[in-house]
């Protein structure tokens, strides 16, 4: 192996001169270095798909490297920007085949009950209070609609939908 930082940076400004041996050369180094830095860091099966992405990388950014600085800090930046890319590629991934897998289907059942339970709660309101929240809360009205609807001014369906869910909060407490 040839792989040392004199070297390295020696046939990378080669390289960048037009030295197709020098490239050739180079990407191969590269690549064992990089195979070795991500063996504890990916499992197998992606290890060649990353130091094919990088290698890329390289060969992308290659006009940006400074032939006067050291090149394996550099190589280094590339790998590990390009590993994190690849952890949020995977995560994201394996978070949407979560989702997909443990998706809880929707249940009529569910709605059902928990509007018997909101209408059972809104007995204890008076009926405008509860025609308030109903409107604005669950229909998504706006205030002024809400008021229109109900025929009463918009801050008495503030006051009242303020009221009746500060009611609604004291019921839920005292029940648990």
């Amino acid at each position: 192996m040839i792989g040392d930082e004199a070297t390295l940076s020696r046939l990378m400004a080669s390289a960048q001169d037009g030295d197709k041996a020098a490239y050739n050369v180079l990407l191969s180094e590269a690549g064992l270095w990089l195979e070795r830095y991500y063996r504890r860091r990916v499992p197998p099966s992606q290890l060649d798909d990353l130091v094919q992405d990088v290698l890329l990388a390289i060969h992308a950014k290659r006009a940006t490297y400074d032939p006067t600085r050291p090149f394996l800090p550099w190589l280094a930046a590339i790998a590990r920007y390009r590993w994190v890319d690849h952890l949020r590629k995977v995560y994201k991934h394996e978070s949407k085949e979560i989702e997909d897998d443990d998706a809880i289907e929707d249940s009529d059942e569910e709605v059902t009950l928990a509007r018997v339970s909101l209408e059972r709660l809104f007995g204890y309101l008076n009926e405008k209070q509860a025609t308030a929240i109903e409107l604005v809360k669950i229909e998504g009205l706006s205030i002024r609609e809400a008021s229109q609807r109900t025929g009463q001014s918009e801050s008495l369906v503030k006051v009242n939908i303020h009221r009746g869910l500060k009611k609604l909060a004291t019921l839920v407490e005292k029940a648990e």
